[in-house]
């Protein structure tokens, strides 16, 4: 959408030219239209001709002082019909002469036009209330020019320097100060913008709310659509614009113009808007910087059913979100997916309370691991909770536990969904990977491997302890004879000084590669 200095709306109403000094020295009443006083004044005319509703275009406050219609009810009428509609802002009536009063006709046709009819009981020169509010639209269409051109200069910038979407909300956010959402044609909150408690008090009621950002405008409310090529695929709304409407719906083009280019250009991003706000919703969530019953407005608002609900926290390596997010779809579970580090992908499932929690998440692990294979995909999750408040300690209980297992699923037999209880050990170690005297210990026990050079050997180790010191799984696992298995056993032995038969000797080299692995992500 294209914005010109001629199709921006001038931002003064009847009821703010009723305020001004000029006007006021004149002793303003208003007699009709009392409930229209906010229509947007474009211009001021001075008029005395009785047809002069043929010379307007629309939008002007029109000032007469009536001395052509006194004594002739019918032109009085008729007057007032056709500014009505030629779809004039109000008319002005200076009291003089020609009427001492508020003239009948005039006042019931304005009042059944819904016209403003505005009369000034003292002598008024029509000139200077010209003068002035012309001055003031002038100023104010020059503004509304720089300020469009300041926002889309900014925008411009920030797209071209590879911004991602949240840095754009926020400077349309400081611009319109007020909260500013982009959801999708379904209403989904795709982002947001603003001071953190207002944008929550928006979004605590989105569902109801959101139907009035998809009407009308009003109280403040105002949107813009976003597409093109003939598509429409979202819209941007100023929630609560204080301003005057015409400059908060210049702020809402220019700012849908900007989206539309970011998202053509591929946003600074691989990922979906839809993607990147689930990730912005599980890594809060994830991080525990902000409480989880402060982030429940924005899952509610992004789709995820919250109320009555069982919430199921899953941690998926080397899954590719895409696909999670299609079997959610294919098997009709409500969750929300997102690319954490590492190449773990956070789904969090909210299922009916009526509905077995833990079943439903199995039966997703065991499709997931069909389609891409055993060996290739853990799927951790956490018990399910109940309350919304414990999402981020499942969360983070699903990451570790798939941290756990990250470098020895392959050797490991796993279920489909892997727990707390089925990394024992490893669980523990890793937890307490980032204490100094388990770090010493780790090195203290290895050292005789934790070169270079002896990655190949530590490898063999790794595999041999993770099997439970099977020789045989061990030697098919690296493509080797049971010979050449037996003389890499024994190098290890000699360089690490223990004997790995030894189960006490063993358990501590196993404890120590599980500590240094551990270390390492």
């Amino acid at each position: 959408m294209t914005i010109t200095p001629d199709s921006l709306e001038p931002a003064l109403s009847v009821r703010q030219v009723l305020t001004l000094e000029r006007v006021l020295a004149g002793e303003p009443e208003v007699v009709a239209g009392a409930s229209h006083l906010d229509r947007p004044v474009r211009w001021v005319h001075v008029a005395e001709a009785a047809d002069v509703g043929v010379m307007l275009s629309g939008g002007e406050m029109v000032l007469t002082t009536g001395v052509l219609l006194a004594g002739d009810e019918d032109k009085q009428a008729e007057y007032v019909r056709s500014l009505h509609r030629a779809e004039a802002a109000a008319v002005v009536l200076g009291l003089g002469r020609a009427f001492p009063a508020a003239p009948d006709v005039m006042r019931r046709a304005a009042e059944r036009c819904g016209l403003p009819m505005v009369v000034l009981h003292r002598p008024f020169p029509f000139a200077e209330l010209t003068e002035e509010v012309q001055s003031r639209l002038v100023r104010r269409k020059f503004a509304a020019v720089s300020l469009s051109e300041a926002v889309r200069t900014e925008l411009t910038a920030l797209i071209t320097a590879g911004a991602p979407l949240q840095r754009l909300l926020d400077e349309i956010a400081r611009h319109s100060a007020c909260p500013v959402v982009v959801t999708n044609l379904a209403h989904r909150v795709l982002g947001t913008a603003g001071e953190r408690p207002a944008v929550d008090d928006v979004l605590r009621d989105w569902e109801r709310i959101s139907r009035q950002a998809g009407g009308t405008e009003g109280d403040g409310w105002i949107r813009a659509e976003l597409g093109g090529r003939g598509e429409r695929w979202g819209r941007i709304v100023l929630c609560g614009y204080r301003g005057d409407t015409a400059t908060g719906r210049l702020l809402a083009d220019r700012a849908a113009e900007a989206l539309v280019l970011h998202r053509m250009l591929g946003g600074g991003a691989a990922c979906s808007w839809e993607e990147q706000s689930a990730q912005s919703l599980l890594t809060d969530l994830v991080s525990g910087v902000v409480p989880a019953r402060q982030l429940l407005p924005r899952a509610r608002a992004a789709g995820l059913p919250v109320n009555r609900r069982t919430f199921v926290p899953l941690v998926v390596r080397d899954g590719d979100p895409a696909r999670l997010e299609r079997l959610l779809r294919l098997l009709g579970l409500p969750g929300l997916v997102a690319e954490l580090a590492d190449g773990a992908t956070a789904v969090l499932l909210s299922v009916p309370r009526d509905q077995d929690a833990g079943a439903l998440a199995a039966h997703f692990a065991t499709r997931l691991r069909t389609e891409s294979g055993p060996d290739h995909t853990v799927v951790a999750a956490a018990e399910p909770r109940a309350a919304w408040d414990d999402v981020p300690t499942g969360l983070r209980e699903a990451q570790h536990v798939a941290d756990a297992v990250a470098d020895s699923s392959a050797v490991l037999d796993l279920p489909p969904v892997v727990r707390l209880k089925d990394v024992h050990l490893r669980g523990l170690i890793r937890l307490l990977r980032d204490d100094p005297q388990v770090q010493s210990f780790a090195e203290r026990e290895l050292d005789g491997l934790l070169c270079e050079t002896e990655e190949d050997l530590l490898s063999v180790l790794r595999t041999y302890l993770a099997t439970g010191r099977n020789k045989s799984r061990t030697a098919q696992l690296h493509h080797v004879s049971r010979p050449a298995l037996y003389r890499r056993l024994e190098a290890i032995q000699v360089r690490l000084g223990v004997d790995l038969d030894d189960f006490e000797q063993a358990a501590s080299v196993h404890i120590a590669l599980l500590a240094h692995d551990a270390q390492q992500q």
